[in-house]
């Protein structure tokens, strides 16, 4: 009897706090929802101290940010710097954050040990550039989020291979959320100037996606905004997002 009173609590400790079911629930109660609003009931309700916001400082990330600072200014926002990140967007962040109001950023960093064990030359990106993103961004975040059941994303439906995306999805037995998924440019481009909120400094030099140095190159007209992220890998995703199918 006890080894069974052992087992049941060891399965107490290790379920996921969300699950499938969740997703339908939270899928249901939110339909026709605006984001605003879907935001502010969570982040202030079922998920209050529970989540984090993510967010790479790129080039539309100021849409959401500006929407969890609205809410409320202290849900933590993690920044992963994987050490080979634009000045520009460290620049940035530092800008954003600060003009927000944010209380809490945490910037996460590759473990060092590994980076020495796997990529002593720095130069891991251009031969395997899936191994370079998991020691530089999955590994570091992974970190990040330990203490959280639930993180917020801000993918967008209309980039390229996400015309799929869910408002909702389990991430390792996490809840992710993704508030933008539904919306495309027009609606992007017209909060940045309802808000009056500043462009990353590299958008307007013909980077419409930023992501690091090496693996970040600009995009021509016509061009999907993601095409100058990987060029010329058969990659669209750093690993952190599984592709939406």
């Amino acid at each position: 009897m006890a080894s069974e009173a052992v087992r049941h609590i060891d399965a107490i400790e290790t379920a996921p706090p969300f699950t499938v079911a969740d997703i339908a629930r939270l899928t249901a109660r939110y339909a026709g929802v605006s984001t605003q609003a879907m935001l502010a009931d969570l982040l202030t309700g079922e998920l209050q101290g529970r989540v984090a916001a993510v967010s790479s400082f790129g080039a539309e990330s100021a849409v959401l940010l500006d929407m969890v600072a609205a809410v409320d200014k202290d849900v933590p926002v993690i920044f992963v710097n994987t050490q080979k990140m634009f000045g520009e967007t460290l620049a940035y962040r530092d800008e954003l954050a600060e003009r927000l109001g944010f209380t809490d950023l945490r910037v996460f960093r590759p473990d060092p040990r590994l980076l020495a064990a796997k990529d002593s030359t720095s130069l891991r990106w251009s031969y395997d550039p899936d191994g370079c993103c998991d020691l530089r961004k999955v590994e570091p975040l992974r970190r990040a989020l330990a203490p959280f059941d639930a993180w917020v994303s801000g993918r967008k439906g209309f980039q390229a291979g996400r015309d799929a995306l869910p408002r909702f999805e389990i991430d390792e037995g996490r809840l992710k959320i993704n508030p933008l998924a539904d919306w495309d440019k027009v609606a992007l481009e017209a909060y940045f100037l309802g808000r009056e909120l500043p462009r990353h400094p590299l958008e307007a030099q013909g980077y419409p996606s930023v992501g690091c140095v090496p693996c970040t190159s600009q995009v021509q007209p016509g061009e999907d905004p993601r095409a100058g992220r990987w060029r010329g890998w058969d990659k669209t995703e750093c690993g952190i997002h599984d592709p939406v199918f």
